[in-house]
């Protein structure tokens, strides 16, 4: 499998992240100053309206015959893709006459909706203004921007597709007491979780996302559960034919704002569509089972009292006075010595 140079990856990105994005809460406005500063070859197209009346917009570049879609903030509090969407955009434009970028304008096609919710960005919500959570939405499309995504495939019909999502704090990685800073998941296409042929395709592009992400970050990379959710957007679109890869960016130690995180989100999908752009065998997929499955295995913070009366607290963030603050909640009483935490405070007795 072709691998982009870790080397030139890793330094690279202290020129290409895109500083204006910081943090967890990002918007609408955050981003719409940022499309002026895209390389002239990417078109902007006005897609439609969300149930509130914020614009949804695409962008396009490439010319390549293998078509790629890619969607953040379908989930307005899950912002760690947008920020790796720019990112790559950045690189995109920074290094255009670089082989990496050649290689992916020349065989590749790319949709970018940067952000389908943001009424729920607005809002720091899961869900939209009509409190319909868009991943569970595929099907019945009670939601305009459920809509105006499904428009963009059925108009686009693309090969691959990056769904990009951020999942809890509370996951490690099985066998490990690490954090599943990424995860992966190639959907199933029906209950029975059936090896299709275009989920071999898709976990052949996870495993070469993988093999890159284990040289940085050994032991963080997780496998997101494959049970087949009738109603969502990836195991939907898997089963019509257009390769469904999901990315789950997690925590990394001390890295509440998911700046780290962002960094190996952003290093998976150049890696993924990098593969896409070069690669025209998409068969070899064994690797991608011995990707250790996620669990929830881990608190934010853990009070040890020992004798069976340890304390769980995860964080509720929140929006107050326009800022995004964080409060402790305990979640979790009792023995929990099979649980990590990620701060954790020992009271001696």
């Amino acid at each position: 499998m072709s691998s982009i140079n870790l080397e030139f990856l890793q330094e690279s990105y202290l020129e290409i992240k895109e500083k204006d994005l910081f943090g967890k809460w990002i918007t609408l406005e955050d981003i719409l100053p940022l499309f002026e500063k895209l390389h002239s070859s990417i078109s902007k197209e006005f897609l439609g309206k969300s149930e509130e009346g914020r614009d949804i917009f695409k962008l396009k570049f490439g010319n390549g015959k293998k078509r790629i879609l890619i969607w953040s903030q379908m989930h307005g509090n899950e912002s760690t893709g947008t920020k790796a969407v720019f990112d790559f955009l950045n690189f995109y434009s920074a290094y255009n006459n670089n082989d990496i970028v050649q290689d992916i304008i020349n065989n590749c096609t790319i949709e970018i909706i940067p952000m389908l919710n943001p009424d729920g960005a607005v809002a720091y919500t899961r869900i939209n203004a009509k409190k319909v959570d868009l991943n569970r939405d595929a099907v019945d499309q009670n939601a305009c921007e459920s809509k105006i995504l499904r428009s963009v495939l059925d108009k686009f019909n693309p090969k691959f597709c990056f769904n990009l999502h951020d999942q809890r704090t509370i996951f490690g990685v099985e066998g490990t007491k690490n954090p599943a800073t990424i995860s992966f998941l190639a959907p199933s296409e029906e209950e029975t979780r059936k090896v299709t042929q275009g989920r071999i395709e898709t976990m052949n592009v996870i495993v070469s996302m993988n093999n890159l992400l284990q040289r940085m970050i050994p032991n963080h990379i997780g496998r997101y559960t494959d049970e087949f959710y009738p109603t969502a957007t990836g195991d939907n679109f898997q089963k019509l034919g257009h390769n469904t890869i999901l990315i789950e960016a997690g925590h990394y130690p001390n890295d509440y704002n998911r700046e780290e995180t962002r960094k190996y989100n952003y290093f998976s999908l150049i890696q993924g569509i990098y593969h896409i752009a070069v690669s025209n065998d998409f068969t070899a997929y064994e690797p991608y089972f011995d990707i250790p499955n996620n669990e929830k295995s881990f608190f934010d913070v853990i009070h040890r009292n020992g004798n069976g009366k340890d304390v769980g607290f995860l964080y509720v963030d929140e929006i107050n006075d326009n800022r995004l603050t964080s409060r402790l909640k305990k979640e979790k009483e009792g023995d929990l010595n099979a649980y990590f935490g990620h701060h954790e405070i020992v009271f001696e007795h």
